[in-house]
């Protein structure tokens, strides 16, 4: 039995058709788990002891009714939990980055997934670039001379916040289009951070794979299809999750992400293709397990508690 601390939005309102963190604890509570659900602004550092006020929690595949919480307690989140997952979707900001720090401090005697440091040090769009020959042309920078240059250059580009997520602000600029001055300007006035412009993929009409891979290995894929006429494929902004096959290139692709993956304690990744081409690298809260078990039969919340099992029976 390990003790399950779950670090996300409110459980109340997931739905458990597709939601993987659900997917991930029905899992843990099958294998007779004990689980608590918190929010990461109830996190506590006093003297070196980290804690939370969090709830106990009985879940079920029930529509409408898929949850039953428990009276509030204060957990030490070292004492009284074994595992915490760090669920919580993005905005990767710095409250995002204070929890990682908070949770550093338990972490690795509480297992934390994924490892909170190595969160903090991968942004999913700036962690991609670490890898040679994976990416299509990328620029990652504030300065408009230098946004304006690369499309110049490029001509069709797609352009989107460094620290966005679920397609949040993407847009794609053909050659010529006049408004990418305007959109850094936009951006700018609410932002301090760079933004990202990348060369346009052509394939992406044909879907952008999310390849989820557990300890550096890779377990499976969907497609993610965008509406027509659209270049955003997220499934949150009207893309389609389809069933597809991983190829030569994706492997070769995982074959070169996934040892980092590993050596590095992440232990739950989504990776993102485009054609021949890696877009980003999801660490924060992926997604996908539902869509792929739905697909394939494949598991991925039952390999991963596979995996943690055996890491804590080892350490243990």
């Amino acid at each position: 039995m390990l003790r399950l601390a779950v670090q996300m939005d409110p459980i109340e309102g997931v739905n458990i058709a597709s939601d993987t963190t659900f997917f991930l604890m029905m899992e843990a509570q099958q294998r007779g788990h004990p689980l608590w659900v918190y929010d990461f602004r109830t996190l506590a550092l006093e003297d070196g002891s980290l804690s939370c006020r969090a709830r106990p929690v009985v879940i079920r595949q029930v529509h409408g009714d898929h949850v039953t919480l428990g009276d509030e307690v204060k957990l030490d989140l070292e004492k009284d939990v074994d595992v915490i997952l760090m669920r919580q979707d993005p905005p990767f900001d710095m409250a995002y980055v204070t929890a990682t720090y908070l949770l550093e401090t338990v972490h690795p005697r509480t297992l934390v997934v994924n490892d909170p440091a190595e969160v903090r040090s991968a942004p999913e769009k700036l962690f991609a670039t670490h890898f040679e020959g994976v990416q299509p042309p990328t620029l990652i920078s504030a300065d408009p001379v230098a946004l304006v240059d690369f499309h110049e250059r490029h001509g069709d580009v797609v352009l989107k916040p460094l620290h966005g997520a679920a397609g949040s602000g993407v847009v794609r600029l053909k050659a010529g289009d006049p408004n990418l001055e305007a959109l850094i300007e936009i951006h700018m006035a609410g932002s301090r951070d760079p933004l990202v412009i990348q060369k346009f993929i052509p394939a992406v009409s044909k879907g952008d794979k999310r390849i989820i891979l557990i300890d550096g290995e890779p377990v499976g894929a969907i497609n993610r299809v965008p509406a027509d006429g659209q270049v955003r494929s997220n499934l949150r902004v009207g893309g389609t999750a389809a069933p597809v096959e991983l190829t030569p290139r994706d492997l070769e692709i995982c074959a070169i992400v996934g040892p980092a993956l590993k050596e590095k304690g992440l232990l739950f990744v989504g990776i993102d293709v485009i054609g021949d081409y890696l877009t980003e690298i999801n660490v924060t809260s992926p997604t996908g397990a539902v869509q792929l078990k739905d697909f394939t039969g494949i598991d991925a919340a039952a390999i991963l508690w596979d995996v943690i099992e055996g890491k804590l029976k080892t350490n243990g």
